[in-house]
C-alpha cells in the first residue's frame, strides 16, 4: 500500500445545488473552485530527475518531427519550444550533477590527506616511544 499517495476525493453533490440559502459559499471564504489541474504533474521529482527530463525532451523532439512531416509548422515550432525548455533544464541538472561530483571528489581528497597526515603523526609518536 502506498501511504504517500495523494487521494482524490469527489465532492458530494448538494441536495439543492440550484439555489442555496445564505450569503457565504464556504466558511473559509473561497469561492468553491477547486483548481488542482496539474497537482500530479511534478510528483516524485520528475523535473529533478535527469533521466525523466531527457526522455521528455526526446518525446517533444519526436513530436516536432512528426508534426513537421504532417505539414503543420506551427505545431512543430510549439513542440520544439517545449523541447528547448527541457534541454535547458537538462543542461541545468547536468551542471548541478557535475558540480556535486567535483565537490565530492575534492572532499574525498581532503579527507584522504587528513587521514594520511594523522597516520604519519601516529607513526612518529610510535617511533619516539
Amino acid at each position: 500500500m502506498n501511504n504517500n499517495r495523494r487521494r482524490n476525493f469527489r465532492s458530494r453533490p448538494q441536495k439543492n445545488s440550484f439555489r442555496r440559502r445564505g450569503g457565504a459559499i464556504n466558511s473559509n471564504g473561497s469561492n468553491g473552485i477547486n483548481n488542482n489541474g496539474n497537482l500530479n504533474f511534478n510528483r516524485n521529482g520528475s523535473m529533478n530527475n535527469i533521466h525523466n527530463v531527457e526522455k521528455t525532451m526526446q518525446k517533444y523532439q519526436q513530436l516536432a518531427k512528426d508534426a513537421q512531416s504532417n505539414g503543420d509548422p506551427v505545431l512543430s515550432q510549439n513542440y520544439l519550444q517545449h523541447a528547448d525548455h527541457y534541454l535547458r533544464r537538462y543542461n541545468e541538472l547536468s551542471e548541478k550533477r557535475e558540480a556535486f561530483s567535483e565537490k565530492t571528489v575534492s572532499e574525498e581528497k581532503s579527507l584522504n590527506i587528513d587521514e594520511s597526515a594523522e597516520a604519519e603523526k601516529k607513526e612518529t609518536q610510535l617511533q619516539t616511544n
